[in-house]
């Protein structure tokens, strides 16, 4: 087989993603390890392997200076979603059961509470089947700390995983039928959707008229704040808008839009038949490539 750099650069893009959760930061992760191997002299001997160690390593930089960035950010920070149907190698990396969920917004928002190096090595552990010895070369740690790391990680991820995860038709039922309360204008039939103790988080970044800065608890609360009509949802779209029911980031989403134009991304968690976690993408910055 003659291997160049574009046989692994959807491979890398699709690493990169799941450890930045920012479309745009993994783009310039993948052009920035392109122009490394580009600058490297002498014989490559496994070009997966080098491209996997350069991009690994620029990722776990990255997400250093990320997390000093997003203590600053407006209100919540949540990842750049990602139109799945329009990006098939994001998920040909997994043929497992569980083969969505790592690029899952609610299963990037946990990995985002890792420390770089930990999710690092989870995900070249969990997602993309590197053995400890390829793990440490790969990050130039020893193979125990990122036994130590994979520990943490996992541990963390076991305290704050959802404990039911919702076929992907109940999903898209509960959405069809949460539009639907909301454009009806029933406080009731919404409520009658959500759990008790929802909570819905809005990413804006402060760009957004409306939009809320901190999360909002409570059925009554987030109902509320969907059938009011000077919400994010309602109130701040140009005429003709639409919403769409589409696969964002591997699971059932709404798309707002208007035009080409996207201007909300939203997805939910779904616990005991009722949405448990509402999330909303409306920082116009992520979402140009939606």
């Amino acid at each position: 087989m003659n291997e160049t750099f574009e046989t692994y650069r959807s491979y890398l893009f699709a690493i990169a993603y799941r450890m930045l959760g920012s479309t745009m930061d993994a783009e310039d992760m993948v052009q920035e390890t392109y122009l490394r191997y580009q600058a490297t002299p002498g014989t490559i001997l496994s070009l997966k392997a080098y491209l996997t160690t350069i991009i690994s390593r620029l990722c776990v930089d990255q997400l250093q200076l990320a997390r000093r960035t997003r203590e600053q950010y407006l209100g919540p920070w949540l990842p750049e979603p990602i139109v799945t149907t329009d990006a098939p190698e994001l998920v040909g990396v997994e043929k497992r059961v569980d083969e969505y969920e790592s690029i899952s917004l609610a299963f990037l928002v946990i990995l985002e509470q890792l420390q770089p190096l930990e999710r690092a090595v989870f995900l070249l552990r969990e997602v993309f089947e590197y053995d400890y010895a390829e793990i440490a070369a790969i990050l130039d740690k020893s193979e125990a700390a990122c036994r130590q790391s994979l520990s943490r990680a996992k541990k963390h991820l076991v305290d704050h995983r959802p404990r039911f995860s919702a076929s992907p038709e109940l999903q898209r039922q509960l959405l069809t039928s949460f539009l639907q309360a909301i454009d009806a204008g029933e406080m009731n039939a919404l409520i009658d959707l959500l759990a008790l103790d929802v909570t819905f988080w809005s990413d804006s970044g402060g760009k957004v008229k409306g939009s809320p800065t901190r999360p909002v608890l409570g059925s009554q609360a987030v109902a509320s704040l969907f059938i009011r009509k000077t919400s994010t949802f309602r109130g701040t779209l140009p005429e003709g808008a639409r919403v769409d029911l589409a696969e964002a980031n591997g699971q059932p989403a709404l798309i707002i839009r208007a035009g080409s134009d996207a201007f909300a991304v939203l997805t939910i968690e779904v616990v005991a038949g009722r949405i448990q976690t509402i999330r909303i993408v409306a920082n116009p910055e992520k979402l140009t490539h939606v």
